[in-house]
């Protein structure tokens, strides 16, 4: 009894397209299809932007510890 069967979902599909109507809901669902596409290109470029990154603080890292080595004047 409280779990939504097939039926219950079909019942809240049909009121809602009732309610919002076949535009609204074309333009919900393209909204929402821009917003999914733009989060994984998001994380995709965050991914590259990531390693990009880390490959330059490794190399200034190196960087670094070349400068701070002590140099031997003997």
């Amino acid at each position: 009894m409280g779990a939504m069967s097939v039926g219950h979902w079909v019942i809240v599909l049909i009121v809602v397209a009732i309610v919002f109507g076949p535009k609204r809901l074309g333009s919900l669902g393209q909204g929402l299809g821009e917003g999914i596409r733009g989060l994984k290109d998001g994380l995709a470029g965050r991914g590259e932007e990531d390693q990009a990154a880390s490959g330059q603080s490794q190399a200034s890292a190196q960087a670094g510890r070349v400068a701070d080595s002590p140099v031997d004047r003997s």
